[in-house]
């Protein structure tokens, strides 16, 4: 450990029995996270190679960076389409003219969400895990998957599909039907009925293995590259060198909030992934130290020509099935890839393309959680409506557009729940210690001559003209008799300066019905923000009490005399 940042804490208390563990776990990581290494980079138009770059030096940098002993970092589809989308927008905003590199542009984005991390870290801002809900997530990632699967309509059928978004790659689809290479489709749905069927049987084997080998022995047998069906074509044997992206020659704005949407979405779904996990394992999830190991696993396929990776549900649920006990189970699987770069070029060169599509698209079904939909659906019906305005902007926006969509949402959402604070007149019941709202419980009753009134949330600029109004309500209603009105601030966590404003316009219309406004159980953050705004100067300080039974014994005196609660008739 260096200060507070984590160095090889996955690899902590290193016992040589464990390589009986994690060597065939970092083999079975290896085997399923091969496939979607090759699939995945197809989602924002870059070559094969790059997914197997990542796929090596990712969980390398995350062994010596990372927190967790468990999790594995690789590809992942969501994270690959925002990145899609992000490249877009910077070749979009390029010269007109200019050569487009697209794995320059992927590096340079990678490095920019490791910046991000180690930003947010050393800004403590792990919470921003927690920023995306999870209704929102789910409804995003939704969308998102409806984008990958019409993505892979060309690969599918062979034909060059040019328009974008969800329903113009369809109607330009049915306008070129005529030019389906039905060779491709055929052995495209046939891959990806025996990964459902895989699936469905349970086998042991992963279906994107199978469907690897299987595909890429009967294009050996039966030269689909001779047939007319796509294949991956030859690979690097070796890996990249290092080397910086020229940012001098991309828009620095495009850039910029390109690698905030892909941090905010690779964050965020990771940290739920790493949470789901360590709920299972009993280890404890630190999000701002996660974001040293994501940065660095972010960064070092980015100095290497490759592109932004998340933490990986897939590969971390197979290292744990297969017994995995440290970090060790990555860097085998490094290890494993890096073999397979070298000796098993060839074969994967004649890996038919439409096989990947059909990876591709299973992938994205997965993204779609019906499950978790309906039970948001059960639980909240105004969270369920967000989560589908979250799928809605993935769709109709693009998936880079989407993420300001969710980012929206989510503050609609945070201002719904806030902009309307609960409140209500307190009272006393009989042989009972305690306040008690009025209005949930008929037997309570008002304190005779005074009238304490609970606001439950911060009053700031956008909910302090509601609770004005609120309060004005209550005090219009008052019984003329009464003398006092407390407010209860036990649940008020701030006041600003526009909350200030609205409480000193309460206290002048008190004052004028002769009326004495006092506070209970004010924070001492507040009571600074009332007292500069002169509101405790307009109300006196002797008013400000540490609770409501101080405050209504110093007022009216005892309060659990009999005679100082109303009858129920008189409650207002």
């Amino acid at each position: 450990m260096i200060g507070s940042i984590p160095m090889l804490r996955g690899l902590s208390g290193f016992s040589w029995d464990w390589l009986r563990s994690d060597i065939p776990a970092g083999l079975s990581v290896a085997a399923v996270g091969l496939p979607s290494a090759i699939a995945y980079p197809a989602i924002a138009g870059l070559p094969p190679e790059t997914g197997i770059y990542a796929s090596i030096l990712a969980p390398i940098a995350y062994a010596i960076f990372g927190p967790s002993r468990l999790l594995v970092v690789g590809p992942d589809a969501a994270t690959m389409t925002v990145l899609a989308a992000a490249m877009g927008a910077i070749i979009a905003a390029s010269p007109a003219g200019t050569a487009v590199d697209r794995v320059a542009i992927a590096s340079a984005l990678a490095i920019g969400v490791g910046v991000f991390c180690i930003a947010a870290k050393l800004l403590k801002l792990g919470v921003l895990a927690s920023f995306l809900s999870r209704p929102i997530l789910v409804g995003f990632f939704a969308g998102v998957s409806l984008s990958i699967l019409v993505g892979q309509i060309g690969r599918f059928t062979g034909v060059k599909i040019e328009s974008d978004g969800l329903i113009a790659p369809l109607v330009e689809m049915l306008a070129k039907s005529g030019l389906v290479h039905w060779p491709s489709l055929i052995l495209g749905l046939a891959m990806f009925a025996l990964l459902w069927i895989v699936r469905g049987l349970h086998l042991k084997v992963p279906g994107p293995v199978l469907v690897v080998v299987v595909s890429v022995v009967l294009s050996a047998i039966f030269d689909f590259r001779g047939q007319g069906i796509a294949v991956i074509g030859d690979l690097p044997s070796g890996l990249p060198a290092l080397s910086l992206p020229a940012f001098h020659q991309m828009p620095l704005d495009k850039t910029v909030l390109g690698s905030a949407a892909i941090f905010l979405v690779s964050f965020g779904a990771g940290i739920v992934t790493a949470r789901s996990f360590g709920s299972r394992t009993g280890e404890e999830v630190d999000a701002n130290q996660e974001l040293i190991g994501l940065g660095a696993a972010n960064i070092a396929p980015g100095l290497f020509g490759s592109f932004p990776i998340s933490m990986s549900d897939s590969r971390t649920a197979i290292n744990l099935s297969t017994g995995g006990v440290s970090q060790l189970a990555g860097l085998v699987s490094a290890a494993t890839l890096i073999a397979a770069l070298v000796f098993l070029n060839d074969a994967l060169s004649i890996l038919p393309i439409p096989a990947l599509a059909a990876i591709l698209a299973t992938a994205a079904i997965s993204l779609i959680d019906i499950d978790e939909l309906r039970k948001i659906w059960r639980i909240s019906r105004i969270e369920f409506i967000f989560a589908l305005i979250a799928m809605w902007g993935a769709i109709s926006f693009g998936v880079l557009n989407g993420v300001i969509v969710a980012i929206a949402a989510t503050f609609a959402y945070l201002l719904r729940q806030t902009m309307f604070p609960r409140d209500g007149l307190l009272g006393r019941i009989e042989g009972r210690h305690g306040f008690f709202d009025l209005q949930r419980f008929p037997e309570a009753r008002p304190i005779e001559g005074a009238a304490v009134f609970a606001v439950q949330g911060s009053i700031l600029f956008y909910n302090a003209d509601y609770v004005r109004l609120r309060m004005i309500s209550v005090i219009k209603a008052l019984p003329a008799e009464t003398k006092y009105l407390v407010l209860d601030a036990s649940a008020i966590t701030y006041i600003d300066s526009t909350g200030a404003t609205a409480l000193e316009a309460v206290a002048d219309m008190l004052a004028k019905r002769n009326i004495t406004f006092a506070i209970a159980d004010l924070s001492e953050e507040s009571r600074a923000i009332l007292d500069r705004a002169g509101v405790i100067n307009a109300i006196g300080a002797d008013n400000l009490f540490n609770g409501r039974e101080e405050a209504l014994r110093t007022l009216i005196g005892d309060i659990d005399q009999p005679d100082r609660t109303v009858p129920a008739a008189n409650v207002p």
